[in-house]
């Protein structure tokens, strides 16, 4: 079994005719330091025209750079056979449509049954030696596109593109309410919350957060909504519509306010009739009743590939639950 996964090739231009290897390697083929590093010690990291080189030599016009990964196992985690839903694979990258439910890692208590124990198992099965990598997050109850990275060095550059903010990411999500404005902008920094640390909430020392969104569709007590991440932070989109009075529907971590009223023992119905229509409170708590996870979609992610250069776009459809949810919102005159 070969010990290396296929070649990253660069060949080297006119105009590059005379630069040092170790200047293209970082400046052209983008290999961190790190990377780099390991590179030089692995017998067939860095080659030139087929043979083993240092970094310090000048190269040609013509040349051809070739870098070799080893091949990585994920040892410390337990294969599991599971259902994959893959929407495109090459020897790069691994793209999944994440049902909602899955945990992404396995975390203290979730060893097993996470997406990557799926992964591990489908790479052993096809005789594939992969190390876990997945590029970015998504909560357990959230559904939609999840990039995998292959090897270390494909990770690194999607994670640059992230940093750079040149990932698109757009979420679908259906809501409490409805926005004020058809589309705008959710600027409010996050942070975690001083007495329950395990939830988020906007304050002002909380970490930069932008979130972008559209109304796609209203419905008498809801709204579906498209989003656009501008930064990364833990719960965001949760966090940022429940910031402004439209929190996602079946949510049971950001409720919407109405459920403090219920936890007091108030009655809403009556609390809430001075400042809205009668009924609203209770069509709240009936609405949440119809999905068993808040309603949130990773919709699709667009990327620049590390390799071929090109822009791709990976989509997935609304899953069964909220179309569900969505086709109730759509044919009800009142909840």
């Amino acid at each position: 079994m070969d010990l290396y996964y296929p070649p990253i090739r660069y060949v080297v231009p006119t105009y590059e005719d005379g630069m040092l290897l170790k200047t293209i390697l970082q400046k052209r083929m983008g290999v961190s330091r790190k990377l780099l590093s390991r590179l030089k010690l692995t017998e067939q990291g860095i080659m030139l025209n087929g043979t083993r080189v240092y970094i310090s030599v000048k190269v040609q016009a013509g040349d051809l750079i070739e870098i070799r990964l080893e091949q990585e196992r994920s040892d410390d985690m337990l294969p599991q056979p599971m259902e994959l839903h893959i929407l495109y694979e090459d020897e790069h990258l691994l793209v999944l449509n994440k049902p909602a439910g899955i945990i992404v890692h396995p975390t203290h208590g979730h060893y097993t049954g996470t997406l990557a124990n799926g992964v591990v198992h489908y790479w052993q099965e096809q005789g594939w030696n992969y190390r876990f990598r997945a590029v970015h997050r998504l909560d357990q109850e959230t559904s939609g596109v999840l990039v995998i990275a292959k090897n270390s060095y494909i990770h690194q550059h999607i994670s640059e593109q992230m940093i750079a903010g040149t990932v698109d990411k757009r979420y679908v999500a259906l809501v409490h309410g409805k926005p004020t404005s058809e589309s705008g902008s959710i600027d409010g920094p996050i942070d975690r919350d001083p007495v329950e640390p395990h939830r988020r909430i906007v304050m002002p020392e909380g970490y930069p957060s932008l979130t972008r969104y559209k109304v796609c569709e209203t419905y008498p007590a809801a709204s579906m909504v498209e989003l656009k991440l501008e930064t990364g932070r833990t719960h965001q989109i949760r966090v940022h519509m429940l910031s402004i009075g439209c929190p996602l529907i079946g949510d049971r971590m950001y409720q919407h306010p109405v459920y403090h009223s219920v936890q007091a023992g108030v009655d809403v119905s009556a609390e809430y009739n001075d400042v809205h229509e009668h009924g609203e409170a209770s069509s709240i708590l009936k609405l949440d009743s119809y999905i068993n996870r808040q309603a949130l979609h990773a919709s699709s992610l667009t990327l620049v590939h590390p390799i071929e250069g090109k822009t791709m776009v990976f989509t997935a459809p609304l899953p069964e639950d909220m179309k569900s949810l969505r086709s109730m919102l759509a044919g009800e005159e009142a909840i």
